[in-house]
C-alpha cells in the first residue's frame, strides 16, 4: 500500500480554488449543483441501510461520519445538521482553513483536517468519498484505507465519474472546455467504472449494495438515473 493516496499535483489544483468555494457561481459551480443529488442518495441510502424513518430530521445521531476528500465541506455540513459527528479531510490546506472558517460561519463543530485518510484511526459508521478515487494516486490503496476506516455494520459511499465516450465528452470536453470546470480537473484515463469499482471494493473486503446514475438533460439538469453512463454513486457494505 502507498504511504500516501495524496498527488501533490491534485492538492494544488483543487487548492487554489478555496477562495470561492462556496460561491455557487465560483470555480466549484458544478459541486454546487452535484451536491443535492449525491446528498439525496445519501440519504435514501442511510434510511435503507439502518432502517430509518424517512422523515426522520436526524437520522444520523449518534453515529460517527467521515468526509474523505471533504474539500471546504459542501457534504460535511448537511451530514452534521443529519445529527452525525462528523470528520472531514481533504489534502489541500487551503480547503480545510476554508472549511473550518464557514463551519464556524453557520455553528457547526466539525472536525476538520487537511491529511490524507490514511493519517486517520478510528472507526466511522459512514464514510463518504465523493469525485476523489479518480484524483488519488492509487486507487486500490485507497479504497482499502477508506474500508479500514469503517466500522463493523457500517456504509460507505463513492461517486466518481464513470469511463465511458459519454463521460469524457460531457466532463472534460464541454465542462471543462466552457469552463464550467476549471481546465485539467480531470484525466480520463484515471476514470473508472462501475465493474472496476466493484472489484476494488471486493478486494477491500467489501460488497456492493446499490449503484446509481448522475444523468443530465437540458430540462432536469443533473438527476439521480438508471443511466450510468455519466457519473454513477456506490454504496458498499462489509462482506457478511
Amino acid at each position: 500500500m502507498s504511504e500516501t493516496s495524496i498527488v501533490a499535483a491534485e492538492a494544488a489544483h483543487f487548492g487554489a480554488m478555496a477562495g470561492d468555494w462556496w460561491d455557487p457561481d465560483g470555480a466549484s459551480a458544478m459541486l454546487h449543483k452535484l451536491n443535492p443529488v449525491r446528498l439525496a442518495y445519501v440519504r435514501d441510502r442511510i434510511d435503507q441501510h439502518w432502517s430509518v424513518d424517512e422523515c426522520a430530521l436526524r437520522p444520523l445521531t449518534g453515529k460517527r461520519a467521515l468526509d474523505v476528500g471533504c474539500g471546504a465541506g459542501l457534504l460535511c455540513e448537511p451530514l452534521a445538521r443529519l445529527g452525525a459527528e462528523v470528520t472531514g479531510v481533504d489534502a489541500a490546506p487551503e480547503l480545510i482553513a476554508a472549511a473550518r472558517d464557514h463551519a464556524a460561519a453557520v455553528g457547526l463543530g466539525i472536525d476538520y483536517h487537511a491529511v490524507g485518510v490514511e493519517a486517520l484511526d478510528g472507526a466511522y459508521d459512514l464514510v463518504t468519498a465523493m469525485e476523489v478515487v479518480e484524483h488519488v494516486a492509487d486507487p486500490a490503496a485507497f479504497v482499502r484505507s477508506l474500508a479500514a476506516r469503517l466500522a463493523p455494520g457500517g456504509l460507505m459511499i463513492l461517486s466518481t465519474p464513470n469511463r465511458t465516450a459519454l463521460s469524457r465528452l460531457m466532463t472534460i470536453t464541454l465542462a471543462e472546455g466552457f469552463g464550467r470546470i476549471p481546465r485539467g480537473t480531470h484525466d480520463y484515463d484515471k476514470f473508472i467504472g462501475p465493474e472496476q469499482m466493484a472489484e476494488l471494493l471486493s478486494n477491500a473486503g467489501m460488497v456492493v449494495s446499490d449503484v446509481k446514475g448522475i444523468a443530465f438533460s437540458p430540462t432536469r439538469g443533473l438527476h439521480l438515473s438508471e443511466d450510468l453512463r455519466l457519473n454513477y454513486l456506490v454504496a458498499a457494505r462489509w462482506l457478511a
